[in-house]
């Protein structure tokens, strides 16, 4: 007899993507708050709903849900805003992150949770300082009178934190935590010789992703050579032993900034009488790559995939809620909570502080302290890194229920505190955060 699961899960993740956010402007409250509930009681009390075992599949489910959550995030970025932020964004997303993660290892020497090596310290801080550019998305972008300044620096560390967190873990974090040992040295070279790579990889896709798109002019084949790009870029790099987060975002950013320099030029006759360059030669310089129109179509559909895709890692994480072990760990949950609070907390409160003194930083205020400090929500990549711990590791089961209990009480607890913040508190309107 036919199975009808692959039905039966398209219409309970799509129904549910539909109704959250029809109730969610209703009510009006981030989306995400419904999107995770609403994955949680399906999956427990309506399980014939999700007929498809996800944790069984869930590797399937990475390799199809990572490119399409972080392809939407990428495209956001501007050009222009990269070039004008690049120093801001470098660092949130590389030198607080690796500075928040070391401080977080340091808890290894106050033995915070008993039994753990500095290596595993390492691997949990990774896992739980990768901040979830859905979660960011879903909530902030409901909220109105936040400066483009801080759009630009929430979306590029959103983004730039979860390739850091991920070149930590994998290189750095989990082999010292498997092996008991790690050469320094070694680990900081492997470490930067995957950054170097995978931008460099993703940089040679996203130009030759931006020479495809020339050749087509409507709006449905660009957004599918994104969504092809995206998935191209991460398998590339993860079959080349590098990171497929880093290549993939790279790819996607490098691509929309060829893209945004093209919109920019306008196709300007006078500029293609004096360039000489490589696309001149060619015949592809007076082609654009895409329009300002058709791109406001791409970052809608790119957005409700990254919703659909973020649903279907709720439902894996809603596979792993079990009440009983939350409770049994709430003590360490608490704690992990507070510890990577306070560390973003004061990893912020330096970046603020920066901005006050170097030319190249902007300044961000204690509003923007704020703002940046609990846009942290975790969410799919912290519960993709922890599932990547192997079995055989005597702490995975303490990782996983802390992680879990972690995601959702950023969500829930930075969630409310920023929606009660704009909601009661900030008065002063100005455009969408998620819009140029």
């Amino acid at each position: 007899m036919h199975s009808f699961a692959p039905e039966i899960i398209l219409i309970t993740i799509l129904s549910l993507v539909v109704f959250s956010d029809a109730l969610a402007n209703r009510l009006k409250i981030p989306s995400v708050f419904l999107l995770l509930i609403g994955s949680y009681l399906i999956y427990t009390y309506f399980p014939v709903a999700v007929p498809i075992d996800m944790k069984h599949y869930f590797d399937t489910i990475i390799v199809f849900c990572i490119p399409l959550i972080f392809m939407g995030d990428a495209l956001h970025l501007h050009f222009s805003d990269i070039k004008k932020y690049a120093w801001d964004i470098f660092y949130l997303a590389v030198v607080a992150v690796a500075l928040s993660i070391t401080v977080g290892a340091s808890m290894y020497y106050l033995d915070v949770f008993e039994g753990l090596t500095i290596g595993a310290y390492v691997s949990l801080f990774a896992i739980n300082m990768a901040t979830d550019a859905v979660s960011v998305q879903s909530i902030l972008s409901r909220f109105k009178g936040i400066s483009h300044h801080l759009k630009v620096l929430i979306e590029g560390e959103s983004l730039g934190n979860d390739a850091t967190a991920v070149i930590a873990f994998f290189f750095i974090g989990l082999p010292w935590m498997m092996s008991g040992e790690i050469n320094a040295s070694h680990a900081t070279m492997d470490a930067l010789r995957v950054f170097a790579v995978s931008i460099g990889i993703g940089l040679v896709i996203g130009f030759v992703f931006y020479l495809l798109m020339k050749l087509f002019s409507d709006k449905r084949g660009e957004f599918f050579a994104f969504i092809i790009e995206a998935y191209l870029a991460y398998l590339i790099a993860e079959e080349m032993h590098v990171s497929g987060i880093l290549t993939l975002i790279t790819a996607i950013i490098a691509t929309k900034a060829w893209v945004d320099m093209d919109i920019e030029a306008a196709c300007s006759s006078e500029k293609e009488k004096k360039s000489k360059n490589f696309l001149r030669k060619i015949g592809l310089q007076q082609v654009c790559a895409t329009t300002n129109e058709r791109l406001e179509y791409i970052y809608e559909m790119a957005k409700e995939f990254g919703y659909i895709a973020a649903v279907m890692i709720f439902f894996v994480l809603a596979e792993m809620v079990q009440p009983e072990k939350l409770w049994q760990y709430r003590t360490e949950i608490l704690i992990m909570f507070t510890i990577t609070t306070l560390i973003r907390a004061l990893s912020m409160a330096k970046f603020a502080l920066i901005g006050d003194k170097i030319k190249h930083i902007a300044p961000v205020g204690v509003e923007g302290w704020f703002i940046l400090t609990f846009s942290g929500m975790k969410g799919a990549l912290s519960i993709i890194l922890v599932h990547m711990i192997p079995n055989s590791f005597e702490y995975k089961e303490l990782f996983e229920v802390v992680t879990v209990g972690v995601v959702i009480l950023s969500i829930f607890v930075y969630g409310t505190t920023l929606w009660t913040y704009f909601t009661f508190f900030k008065k002063k309107e100005e455009k969408s955060i998620f819009k140029k």
